[in-house]
């Protein structure tokens, strides 16, 4: 028996397969780890006879779909958190919430090694990382994506296929993607392959969760949210569970193109690279939050989440989701978001999410003040005043 145990981030298919069997090789016993976070995956019987098949130990799979929503996607929307202006951060959010339930197989099963399928370039394998050493500082990490017996010998996919076949591996070769993808219930990423030249226009056939603009309804698509401190409580009126929600809202985000994003984005590693995203329910849920937001958290409050949004988005892109720093500003947003109480109506229509009306019982929205009718409560004269004593600001 081999005296190395090692959790792997294991999804079933080409990649972490051939890492799999490549680790066995190694001397280690490998654990496969698969977590639930709302991606189409294969029914887990069979991903549990491929593992069997290459030689893992032990399969796990864990559905953290609705620790994903509450204590990962919500915190991110409270923050308005977006990188560079356009990323909601699907894919950062998602591989700290991997990484800590894998450190958590990896205590109960006695395990001295970590490992995953990230390669060399990417942001991912910083995520993973970081996340192990701030959460289990005293396992080891073997990435076989970074050892040069690997990489220069499986470095393609057609090489990765070649193994598998050589090795009597149980995957299936089917015709590869001009690009690669990754999925959860936030979003889908696209980047490499044919993305990898910024002014090539995506196929139409790439896009997995929504429609093109251009062939969705012709109608607007109206509903109405309601959120208690920031918690989505209530769609159309009727009382749900916040997951059951956000699932609905990725369905009628999807029908009507919401959430699209193309974009040439900094990687943390010190790279640019083109990145396309479909994040249909979160682009209506991050609307509806900041709705609701403007009737009923004050001016200087706002203003100040709004000033560490870009920060917490940079942490949380770079991989400290479980830094001191980001938590730090966590704990400032999640005061705010208890004042987050209130209704949103809007309008979904050919990619766009419209504001069509919001109310709240707790609102700073005073009509009495804000009317331009003469009845107001409002004494034009004082403003001369006011901006006389902004003078000394000039």
């Amino acid at each position: 028996m081999p005296s190395k145990k090692i959790v792997l981030a294991y999804s079933g298919g080409l990649d972490t397969t051939v890492i799999a069997h490549f680790l066995i090789q190694n001397g280690f016993e490998v654990i496969g780890f698969l977590a639930d976070l709302g991606q189409k995956v294969e029914d887990l019987s069979v991903i549990r006879e491929r593992a069997k098949k290459t030689g893992i130990t032990k399969f796990v799979a864990q559905n953290l779909q609705k620790e994903f929503l509450m204590d990962f996607i919500l915190p991110l929307q409270w923050a308005a958190a977006k990188y560079e202006n356009y990323y909601l951060l699907g894919t950062s959010v998602a591989r700290p919430l991997i990484a800590k339930a894998q450190v958590e197989v990896a205590k109960k099963e006695g395990a001295q090694f970590l490992s995953h399928g990230a390669t060399g370039k990417g942001n991912d394998q910083v995520r993973f990382e970081l996340t192990y050493h701030a959460l289990a500082p005293k396992l080891k990490t073997y990435i076989p994506w970074r050892e040069k017996a690997f990489y220069k010998v499986l470095g393609g996919r057609q090489e990765m296929i070649a193994y598998a076949q050589k090795n009597n591996l149980p995957i299936k070769a089917s015709k590869s993607k001009p690009w690669s993808s990754d999925e959860n219930m936030l979003h889908i990423s696209y980047e490499a392959g044919i993305l990898e030249n910024p002014n090539r226009v995506p196929p139409a056939e790439m896009f997995e969760l929504t429609v093109s603009p251009e062939k969705a309804p012709d109608k607007t698509t109206q509903l109405e949210l309601e959120f208690a401190k920031g918690i989505p409580t209530k769609l159309n009126g009727k009382k749900m569970d916040a997951l059951a929600i956000f699932q609905k809202l990725n369905e009628l985000g999807g029908q009507n193109g919401i959430g699209r994003v193309d974009l040439v984005e900094n990687r943390f590693i010190g790279m640019k690279s083109r990145g396309v995203y479909e994040t249909p329910g979160g682009t209506i849920l991050f609307t509806a939050l900041r709705a609701v937001e403007s009737l009923t958290i004050p001016k200087d409050e706002l203003h100040a989440r709004d000033r560490i949004s870009a920060e917490y988005a940079e942490l949380v892109y770079n991989g400290f989701w479980f830094s001191r720093r980001r938590q730090a500003l966590a704990k400032q947003v999640d005061k705010l978001r208890q004042k987050v109480t209130g209704k949103v109506k809007l309008g979904l229509y050919k990619g766009n999410v419209t504001i069509l009306g919001r109310e709240a019982a707790k609102t700073l929205y005073d009509e009495k003040i804000v009317t331009f009718e003469t009845d107001g409560i409002y004494e034009p004269e004082k403003a001369t005043r006011f901006i006389r004593a902004n003078f000394k600001n000039l």
